[in-house]
């Protein structure tokens, strides 16, 4: 009986859409596709050596963005967003990561809309998948399955009311990182401020096996004083 229920509940939580930081978070019932998205950059094929998961902080994007106001992710028609999930990144075991793998499939509307509570943006999914999901999968329903699985395992500090703190630092909040997810490490969390040291992403690093790693690029110290913009 109790092995059943727990089978019960992990098959509940396997059909749960992933969710950001959403507050009452509504797809839209249809969405127009998206263009193609542009090639930035040359095709880079190598082997897989990890990880990373990157996050933004939706309410410091679109402050800073106000072209985005339109947007899902940035107007409050569809509620209102904290963090979000940039994309799920392949890293090489040394030197550049791979990026544009040249698959020619693009995401059908449906996985799309799929994936909106997770990132409010089917232009970024169509991109992520074109240029970092192309180089680790082989269609984009099994690479953003990956991403979701991993995201839904996170447990996200509520920033809103830790930007409320005195003398905020990028420290505090890999601390409150750690606190609400055992088994991470400062090292594992590389957290990326503007210029003027507002956060705008927290990028978490994974090995190959998908287990915390030390981050290739650390992003601010932890002494480093940061803001962090509200807006819900």
């Amino acid at each position: 009986m109790i092995s059943a229920r727990i089978a019960a509940m992990v098959l509940l939580a396997s059909a749960t859409p992933a969710f950001a930081q959403a507050y009452q978070c509504r797809v839209p019932q249809r969405i127009e596709p998206p263009a193609a998205p542009r090639q930035d950059g040359p095709e880079r094929r190598t082997a897989l050596g990890g990880y990373v998961l990157a996050a933004s902080w939706s309410p410091e994007y679109c402050n800073t963005n106000r072209r985005a106001g339109g947007s899902m992710q940035c107007s409050g028609s569809a509620g209102r967003f904290g963090f979000i999930l940039h994309g799920l990144w392949p890293e090489a075991p040394q030197g550049a990561p791979p990026q544009w793998c040249s698959s020619g499939i693009r995401p059908s509307v449906e996985e799309l809309r799929r994936n909106l509570c997770m990132t409010p943006s089917p232009e970024l999914l169509e991109h992520e998948w074109a240029k970092h999901g192309s180089c680790m999968a082989k269609t984009p329903e099994s690479y953003f399955a990956t991403a979701r699985g991993m995201w839904n395992r996170i447990a996200w500090p509520d920033a809103d009311r830790l930007s409320r703190k005195p003398a905020l630092t990028a420290g505090d909040l890999r601390q409150a990182f750690i606190a609400a997810n055992p088994g991470w490490t400062p090292g594992s969390i590389a957290i990326r401020l503007s210029q003027s040291g507002w956060l705008r992403e927290v990028h978490l690093c994974l090995d190959s096996r998908r287990k915390p790693a030390r981050c290739s690029r650390p992003g601010a110290r932890d002494g480093q004083a940061m803001k962090i913009w509200r807006g819900l």
